[in-house]
């Protein structure tokens, strides 16, 4: 993987770029993450694939610019990014809040995009209890209690049966949630708020597109994920028996697997 910045539109980017293989896929980290959280997950994608990583705005070394990050917007980031890049067609993996982002990009760029792959993410905007919950979570880091945000939010992502094994990697996620800046993290919380129902969207899209579900997610329940099974029948939706909400890590061969086969195929 080759990193370097690129200017995407206005806005400078911190990408990583494998630059070989005929199809090509850009992988979206989610909330509170980075571009690292793939470094060993790109490995089982290429040569088959070209595989693209970035840190999104106000995550990793990526610039923050204003105080709120739209779906929209980081959308567009990741338009420019790939165009910047050279890259005319390509294929999107958008984890947890960047499933947000992957269904934004179905908006304005759906020309661009060969297939969607929702990663442990969901279509419908936030109820107002969620909103409420992100509104608590932004007084908390401008009360510069974000530490409380990294000893928990790590944990409820995996499964309990893996939590042992992958003792390692949610205490990397923990280090990932103290370096990232508050001014980000408030940040892409106001642009969640805000995010648009895209579900019926989704729907009628004529890009084909698929969901990927942990059956041990504590953020997107079975029944919530079975319903979105139910309600998309002209999606693709692949079960992770083994995972929580980081299926790519809890279960890399097979989340994998799943992206391969549908790009590929």
């Amino acid at each position: 993987m080759v990193e370097k910045f690129i200017m995407a539109g206005s806005c400078p980017m911190h990408v990583s770029d494998s630059e070989r293989g005929d199809k090509c896929v850009v992988l979206l980290h989610g909330y509170l993450e980075s571009m690292v959280i793939w470094d060993e997950f790109v490995h089982l994608l290429a040569p088959e694939l070209r595989v693209v990583t970035l840190d999104l705005p106000g995550h990793g070394i990526s610039l923050i610019n204003g105080e709120i990050h739209t779906m929209e917007y980081l959308a567009q980031c990741v338009a420019d990014t790939m165009s910047a890049l050279g890259i005319e067609r390509y294929s999107v993996v958008g984890h947890s809040m960047c499933g947000y982002v992957a269904l934004a990009m179905l908006d304005n760029y759906s020309d661009r995009l060969e297939s969607v792959t929702l990663l442990s993410s969901t279509t419908t905007s936030d109820s107002e209890e969620k909103c409420d919950r992100r509104r608590r979570e932004i007084e908390l880091v401008k009360a510069g209690k974000k530490s409380m945000m990294a000893r928990l939010v790590p944990h409820a992502g995996f499964a309990p049966e893996n939590a042992k094994r992958l003792k390692d990697r949610v205490e990397d996620m923990e280090e990932l949630i103290l370096i990232t800046e508050d001014e980000g993290v408030i940040a892409i919380l106001a642009g969640m708020i805000e995010r648009k129902d895209r579900d019926e969207q989704l729907r009628n899209s004529q890009v084909k597109h698929q969901f990927i579900f942990g059956r041990h997610d504590y953020y997107i329940p079975n029944d919530v994920a079975e319903e979105l099974e139910r309600t998309h029948p002209e999606a693709r939706t692949v079960w992770l028996d083994h995972s929580g909400h980081m299926g790519f890590i809890e279960e890399p061969e097979r989340c994998a697997e799943a992206i391969k086969e549908f790009i590929l195929g």
